[in-house]
């Protein structure tokens, strides 16, 4: 553990490792924009600050900072507990068992064998003896065996994926990396053996169970924990809180590690990580906080992440990586070819015929956290052996395969038709077309004022009833004969600019889901019946208002702000307030101070890419920025057209 007395000696160090993570967020953004992982970008340049390049943080200061490998990689185990939902894996448990199993074997049995074949090529193998081989052998193929729930569940929530198949891929991703830990903590106590060159004897597996159980009861035991400190008054307290306390389990499961037990020749190995996410799934399962528990692991996660990956790569073993990345190439297709095979076991166990299981293999390449997780503890366990040289070389496979998994598994699930992205937006055509659904006296009296500024508005309901009520009303209403994609099409969605949605929550969230995925329509507005249902509309980015709550905002404004709400409402004649979209090319680039405009009109705003940007003069407008003005009805009407070209 950190003692006080070390800790003026820490303070150069930490301000260093500051500036080398806010230089890792920033190389982390252009990885982002050329498309691929922000991990890459943070181990990039924690590579590029450590000992074996710039040497910006050196090998000493590095092991200094063991602390914050510990605390940050429980967080991680943490997080994959908190992922690990009993809700995701029912329903498809007796596949998803059958194929972790499958996979499992394969890959430790098909990987051990590997790493026998090539270990001439692997520099630090070529010495070791018969035990040793065995141990980086067992230790290396376990490390193939865990996923990354977070960047899958990542690719899913971005491809908003449903289906049997993304369930499949999701809930073997989570239950594998609970698998793994546990196969890692058995592998570490086998390894200790063969390293110490002794012998198994009868009670050796009997002993690592009672290891394994004793893990379980310390994490539940943490998870009591976690959920009193989630007790505590502040977010920033809870949040230091789960970090020490991950610190804390990495200290326990070392004092335990010096206790002998019988006449075994290894020590009690506790393994920390499944102590934490043992912690991490009982909070999320079996408690009343897990809510609360995942907001904040999800609040952490970047910052957490950004630290956690900057550390493997200033600890990264460069020369190791360079020696070996033919070797690194050769395990990423061993390790592939393992998991294809594993899963034809798990088909073939269960009999399982779904459409899509031969492409299964594709959603199991990405590792990430725990992957790298594992293979830094094995740096730490064995430290004055091999545990570097074979952890950097883990390393390097899990990297490769995090830039090639994403990827491959976003094309996999658009494969299967189990992806539901936001279709592309229409192009303007010139007119203002706007779609009310729900013929009402409010909808009515809207679709008039809406007219009366020059939009073309039609109006939809289901009800013939309702619409025989208001057929002498000056309005275009249609029938709505069903909710589908052939009736909208009918009603020549793809061609309005905006959609209002007033009929019930159950309907609108139907029709919303219709409009996301096949017309792309970026305005949809929704009046809510029930709050509750704010977030489901949300996710798909409709504007969702609830009639009450808007009510007593509007007062509010109208009470702090008369005039600004007066302007907003078009209850002054003079002025009219507008937002205006640059579709003018001749614009693209060009500084607001350097473009006329009429002397009774004001720029308020300028959205860029859902931001609001601080504008002035010297402010360059770009295609596609949302501009809000307020002037005369006349002047507006003159920028709207050169603005929209």
């Amino acid at each position: 553990m950190l003692s006080f007395s070390t800790f003026n000696s820490l303070i150069p160090i930490l301000s260093a490792l500051f500036v080398v993570v806010l230089a890792s967020q920033v190389m982390g953004k252009l990885f982002s924009r050329i498309q691929l992982p922000l991990i890459s970008g943070f181990l990039c340049m924690g590579i590029i600050s450590g000992p074996f390049v710039l040497n910006f943080i050196s090998a000493e200061s590095v092991n200094q900072l063991r602390f914050l490998d510990k605390s940050t990689l429980a967080f991680i185990a943490f997080a994959a507990g908190a992922e690990l939902e009993l809700q995701v894996v029912r329903g498809y448990f007796r596949s998803i068992i059958s194929s972790i199993g499958g996979q499992t074997i394969a890959i430790l049995g098909i990987g051990s064998a590997a790493f026998f074949l090539i270990k001439e090529h692997i520099p630090f193998m070529s010495t070791l003896s018969q035990g040793e081989l065995f141990a980086v052998a067992l230790l290396g193929s376990t490390i193939m065996v865990a996923r990354s729930p977070s960047s899958a569940l990542g690719i899913i929530k971005e491809l908003r994926a449903k289906g049997p198949f993304t369930h499949k891929v999701l809930g073997i991703t989570v239950l594998t990396d609970a698998v793994v830990i546990i196969v890692f903590a058995v592998s570490v106590s086998l390894a200790e053996v063969l390293v110490n060159g002794e012998h198994f004897n009868a009670f050796l597996l009997a002993f690592v169970s009672i290891e394994i159980i004793l893990d379980a009861g310390v994490g539940i035991l943490i998870g009591l924990l976690l959920r009193t400190i989630l007790l505590l008054p502040t977010r920033l307290l809870k949040e230091a809180f789960i970090l020490l306390i991950g610190l804390g389990v990495f200290w326990l499961s070392k004092q335990l590690h010096h206790l002998h037990l019988l006449s075994l020749p290894i020590s009690l190995f506790s393994e920390p990580l499944l102590i934490c996410l043992i912690a991490g799934f009982y909070m999320t399962n079996f408690t009343s906080r897990a809510a609360e528990f995942h907001h904040i692991i999800e609040r952490m996660s970047p910052t957490i992440f950004l630290l956690f990956f900057t550390l493997v790569g200033l600890e990264l073993q460069l020369f190791v990586v360079l020696e070996a990345w033919q070797i690194i190439l050769v395990l990423v297709c061993i390790r592939t070819v393992a998991i294809f095979i594993g899963c034809l076991i798990g088909d073939i166990i269960v009999q399982d015929r779904t459409s899509g299981n031969s492409l299964l293999t594709l959603g199991f390449i990405t590792q990430a956290g725990i992957s790298i997780g594992l293979a830094k503890e094995i740096g730490i366990e064995f430290d004055e052996s091999w545990g570097p040289e074979l952890a950097s070389l883990s390393i390097g496979v899990v990297v490769l395969n995090q830039l090639i998994g994403p990827p491959l598994l976003k094309w996999v699930i658009h494969h299967v038709g189990e992806s539901h992205t936001r279709a592309d937006s229409p192009d303007f055509d010139g007119i203002r077309d706007v779609i009310i659904f729900g013929v009402e006296s409010q909808s009515v009296a809207l679709a008039k004022q809406l007219e009366s500024h020059n939009w073309n508005v039609v109006l939809t309901d289901r009800n013939q009833q309702v619409i025989e009520q208001m057929k002498d009303e000056p309005i275009n209403i249609v029938r709505l004969p069903e909710i589908s994609e052939s009736a909208l099409q009918d009603l020549n969605l793809s061609a309005a600019d905006s959609i209002l949605l007033m009929l019930s929550d159950e309907e609108n969230l139907v029709l919303c889901e219709l409009i996301y995925e096949k017309f792309g329509i970026e305005n949809v507005i929704v009046r809510l019946q029930d709050r509750a249902n704010f977030d489901e509309f949300h996710k798909l980015g409709a504007l969702a208002i609830e009639p009450s709550t808007a009510m007593v905002n509007l007062l509010d404004q109208f009470v702090r702000f008369p005039f600004a709400a007066t302007l907003l409402l078009g209850m002054d004649p003079t002025e009219e307030f507008m937002e205006i979209e640059v579709k003018n090319p001749d614009l693209n680039r060009v500084a607001i101070r350097h473009i006329h405009f009429p002397s009774d009109v004001l720029i308020l705003s300028i959205y860029r890419q859902g931001n609001r940007l601080d504008s002035h003069g010297y402010t360059r407008l770009e295609l596609g920025d949302h501009v809000a003005v307020v002037g005369s009805p006349d002047s507006l009407a003159e920028v709207e057209v050169r603005f929209e070209g």
